[in-house]
């Protein structure tokens, strides 16, 4: 996805979307997780997360690639031989994918064209005023929202690509609520957040996303406004926390033209 290249004020140091984005999102791993990593933004995700907070986390990539260090340098697309270069691993896809299924993957990183109110995932069509627009569909999106213990999302705030309802579910949140995934026989897992331009949502026990956190510099009328239904405000909606000062360190060492990021 693309963010907005003007930075945003903070108290002692600037920074972009992209990188406030990033830091939201690395923070979304824990130590020692296992993490399918894809690519954009939890790509440098992953590498701000292993260089502060959780440095034994490990990445997958669909491609068969699993890493315990990010690659040396950034990379463009998976199959890029920096990330193929002192990888634990080189899988095929089915080996890695696995994981998945006997539920030793924490946590995956998706991206969407829309995502609704209960977290399902649209990458497969939308309609709009020119008509039908068909998209890449799933990939492997649909077995990591369906098997990982929990996923993270991340896309642009709007009313489009917020739908109250998505127009086709290529890959399943909490489906029309809670306990939804259990009658439909996911053994575990669903939406955990979803990282916008704007806020952080989370979900609550109704399965329905909720407003956590605010952009600094955002109203919460603003990402209400800007989405698709009647979003839910959490008990104490707070600020996003701005990148530390080691976390844009680690940003800008590795995608260090901002290809990513700006």
């Amino acid at each position: 996805m693309t963010t907005s290249a003007s930075t945003i004020p903070a108290s002692q140091i600037q920074y972009t979307l992209g990188e406030l984005m990033v830091a939201a999102a690395a923070r979304e791993i824990a130590d020692g997780e296992v993490v399918f990593v894809g690519m954009r933004l939890p790509l440098i995700a992953f590498v701000v997360a292993k260089k502060t907070h959780a440095p034994n986390a490990i990445g997958l990539f669909e491609n068969g690639v699993i890493r315990a260090t990010p690659a040396p340098e950034l990379i463009y697309t998976m199959a890029d031989p920096p990330n193929i270069l002192g990888a634990t691993q080189c899988l095929d896809m089915l080996g890695v994918m696995s994981l998945l299924q006997s539920g030793r993957v924490h946590m995956g990183f998706l991206g969407a064209a829309e995502v609704d109110r209960f977290g399902n995932l649209n990458s497969t069509e939308v309609r709009g005023s020119k008509g039908l627009t068909r998209l890449p569909g799933s990939g492997g999106a649909c077995d990591i929202a369906s098997l990982a213990q929990r996923f993270v999302v991340l896309l642009e705030h709007s009313k489009q690509r917020l739908p109250e309802r998505v127009s086709y579910v290529t890959s399943p949140g909490n489906g029309d609520g809670a306990g939804w995934r259990k009658r439909t026989g996911l053994p575990r897992g669903g939406p955990s957040a979803v990282i916008t331009t704007k806020a952080v949502l989370r979900f609550g026990d109704d399965g329905e996303a909720y407003l956590a956190s605010v952009h600094p510099g955002v109203e919460a009328g603003d990402a209400i406004r800007n989405t698709g239904w009647k979003l839910k405000v959490g008990a104490e909606v707070t600020t996003t926390v701005e990148p530390s000062a080691a976390e844009l360190k680690a940003i800008r060492e590795y995608d260090k033209d901002g290809f990513w990021t700006k």
